[in-house]
């Protein structure tokens, strides 16, 4: 998969077919050109991602989902952004690896497959040894992901519905629940297995993140109970209470709030009665918006001092 696969683009299941080589954009708000808000160790990922080193993460411009409550709302509307090329994006990895990073952590690059691919593969060339963990919406095309085989050693997508009524109403994504399937069942079948280091680091594998939203229990149980019984111990969870509301749900009364602590303890009793054991789950007070990183840029620019010694790949 190349650049041309922009020109009429159907990278992702909106299907938009919008030439973004000529600067269009379609649902994501993104053109042909790579765009990044932050890529810097991150300390909040699953422990077995960030340990004691943190996650490599680099936060991608833009999101195909763009989910009205999105945690990540100023990137995911393309807010924010600075452009990068190929080069720089697998120095920037290098960079991260640098640092100490544990693993290069891909956050949204659903849009922009084309440059992932051969940045990942430059970077590799260069000493890249690092796993590779793509953190997604679910929402993927089977085709795109299959292009990524060989590259991602773990995957970490949402699941965020089984009900299509929430998906339309909070995602205009009525299609979500059939997609996500199809993508989780593509993503174990390209890292079947969980794979750890002997300091307990994940280095292959999935782990499927589900987030709940105020009001959704009942789909939030209907969710682990398919993941449990489609799954079993090939995958890993994460029940994830740190939903916050931000000020673009100000006017959605039933977005409006954080989630209950008791509701939270009713999913996790649920999950464990239902035979689940692979599973991260979050202490109360988790909903805090230290979770949600600045997106200023930090690591995407190359260092004056790097620039001043001419480094490069």
């Amino acid at each position: 998969m190349d650049i041309t696969a922009y020109a009429a683009c159907r990278l992702c299941p909106r299907n938009c077919g919008v030439d973004r080589l000529a600067g269009q954009t379609g649902v994501c708000g993104e053109t042909a050109e790579v765009r990044l808000a932050r890529a810097a160790l991150h300390f909040w990922e699953e422990p077995c991602l960030s340990g004691t080193a943190g996650s490599g993460t680099v936060f991608f411009s833009g999101c195909s989902l763009r989910c009205i409550f999105c945690q990540n709302h100023d990137i995911a509307c393309s807010r924010v952004g600075l452009a990068v090329s190929t080069e720089r994006l697998a120095e920037i990895y290098l960079e991260l690896q640098a640092q100490g990073a544990l693993n290069i952590n891909l956050v949204t690059a659903d849009h922009f497959i084309p440059q992932v691919i051969a940045s990942l593969k430059l970077a590799k060339a260069n000493g890249l040894h690092l796993p590779i963990v793509y953190n997604c919406s679910g929402y993927q095309k089977v085709e795109s992901l299959r292009a990524l085989d060989g590259l991602i050693d773990i995957y970490l997508p949402d699941f965020k519905y089984l009900d299509a009524d929430p998906a339309r109403k909070y995602s205009r994504a009525a299609d979500y629940t059939q997609v996500a399937k199809a993508a989780l069942a593509e993503m174990v079948r390209q890292c079947p297995e969980p794979r750890f280091d002997a300091d307990g680091i994940m280095t292959g594998g999935v782990i499927v993140r589900h987030l709940l939203l105020p009001g959704q229990g009942s789909d939030t149980r209907d969710i682990l109970a398919y993941l449990h019984r489609t799954y079993g111990d090939r995958i890993y969870m994460s029940i994830m209470n740190q939903y916050t509301p931000l000020p673009q749900v100000a006017n959605i009364p039933e977005l409006n709030c954080r989630i209950d602590d008791a509701a939270y303890e009713a999913v996790i009793d649920y999950a464990l009665d239902i035979g689940i054991e692979q599973a991260f789950v979050q202490e109360g007070g988790a909903a805090e918006e230290s979770f949600i990183p600045a997106f200023d840029y930090a690591g995407v620019l190359k260092s004056a001092a790097a620039a001043d010694k001419g480094e490069n790949l």
